[in-house]
């Protein structure tokens, strides 16, 4: 049985988006890059040959618009489910009656497919693999997290773009205009100041800026011509405070930017990037914590105050919570953005652990030893050990590993420049001049 959308776009009492969406290919605007002429996905379409596919990008760039698009080319057998509302025996049924039917093909459309879990997912693979259905997903989050590898590989994958915003304005202008889908049937006076902040702030979502279109139309008063003014008061009032995406796919891409903003010495990126994070309500203690990492990671000893500050950071955002905690996050983060930079301590500790892990480990050597409990000395330990502090300098050399490695190698910026000079002043070979090492 074929299921067709278009009884939902028709009918006027639904949103605006919904009933501006595109009725065929020729009308679908934005996603050159997969629909435009001879591009893969769209002569499969006109071809009717579609085989399983999984749309992904932001809401509203026009993923479901192409599914129902779709629905109504195509000669297979059209079902579709939202992965919120539907669950295995919902997909069972369908597969049942596409088994039955040996005269047509069916699609089944799921929208929010990433909300399936592992075993509802699962379900859907072995009629899949065998073409008993052709499967199109839609999600807002990137398949190779959120699907199995299993099903995600049987898939062609397309990713969709935030629409661009003259692609934004061509969907208003029509919708100003479309007297029967649109809000032709009223007089509109959209101010270019208007226009520009609705696109501005949709933010690639053709939805979001016809909902505040939509809504600033329905609201606004009409004057005694029946004009209605949309100004850019109109505008910011029909858009309120923007609702950023912020998914699982974008927590961790924008903490990966917030990161690397940070480790490239790039103060002002790192405050963009944790903006959007409070902005959206990122967990204020999980930044922190990044925070902290960064610092000895990526600052390390080139500016040994970076790792104290960023604990004081964290102790203190748990003291006064938000949102003057977003205070400290930015005291924190713009320091370690300007900091020198060196992760030779990082480096040295993954060598350590490296060698510990794949070459046979070292005994503690006799000299080394502990001695402060009964009975080791009698089996030697801790004979030979030279006490630093009793030479001058408070250094002596003496052996402190079998088979010495160099793990930790300073680098010439920030205060590890310092490190690194005394270091070779200490390291010098036995032999070549006296032993004991002065250091200013």
């Amino acid at each position: 049985m074929r299921t067709e959308p278009s009884n939902i776009i028709m009918n006027k009492e639904v949103p605006l988006a919904w009933r501006m969406q595109p009725k065929s290919l020729e009308e679908f605007v934005g996603q050159e890059h997969i629909l435009g002429p001879d591009k893969l996905l769209r002569r499969a379409i006109e071809a009717d040959r579609i085989s399983s596919i999984i749309l992904f990008g932001p809401p509203g760039s026009g993923k479901t618009a192409l599914a129902n698009i779709i629905a109504r080319r195509t000669r297979a057998s059209f079902r579709s489910l939202n992965a919120v509302t539907s669950g295995v025996s919902d997909i069972r049924k369908i597969i049942e009656a596409s088994r039955r039917s040996s005269s047509e093909k069916t699609i089944l459309f799921i929208d929010e497919i990433h909300r399936f879990n592992r075993a509802q997912q699962a379900a859907l693979l072995p009629d899949v693999e065998r073409g008993n259905i052709i499967l199109i997903g839609v999600s807002t989050q990137t398949p190779f997290f959120s699907i199995i590898p299993a099903l995600s590989s049987r898939s062609q994958i397309f990713e969709f773009k935030p629409l661009r915003e003259e692609v934004i304005r061509f969907i208003l202008e029509k919708a100003l205009k479309d007297k029967e889908m649109g809000m032709g049937r009223y007089r509109v006076e959209m101010a270019e100041e208007a226009l520009s902040y609705l696109l501005h702030n949709s933010e690639g979502d053709a939805r979001r800026a016809l909902n505040a279109l939509e809504i600033g139309i329905l609201t606004t008063k009409p004057n005694n011509e029946g004009i209605v003014f949309f100004d850019i008061k109109v505008a910011e009032e029909s858009t309120q405070k923007k609702a950023l995406v912020y998914d699982e796919d974008t927590h961790f891409n924008t903490i990966s930017a917030f990161i690397k903003s940070m480790r490239g010495s790039d103060p002002d990126a790192t405050l963009y990037w944790l903006a959007k994070m409070i902005y959206a309500g990122e967990d204020p203690l999980f930044i922190a914590r990044r925070i902290l990492i960064c610092a000895s990671e990526d600052v390390g000893n080139a500016d040994p105050y970076a790792l104290p500050l960023a604990v004081s950071a964290i102790h203190a955002l748990q003291a006064i919570g938000m949102p003057e905690g977003r205070i400290l996050l930015a005291q924190a983060s713009v320091y370690i953005a300007s900091c020198p930079k060196s992760n030779a301590s990082f480096i040295g500790i993954e060598k350590a652990l490296k060698d510990v892990e794949e070459e046979s480990t070292h005994a503690v050597p006799d000299h080394l030893k502990n001695v402060h409990y009964k009975g080791p000395e009698r089996l030697g330990s801790g004979t030979g050990y030279k006490y630093p502090h009793n030479y001058k300098g408070h250094y002596i050399s003496q052996s402190y590993m079998p088979d010495r490695k160099n793990y930790y190698q300073p680098s010439d910026e920030g205060y590890e420049k310092e490190i690194k000079e005394r270091l070779n002043r200490l390291n010098k070979p036995v032999g070549q001049g006296k032993e004991e090492v002065d250091i200013p």
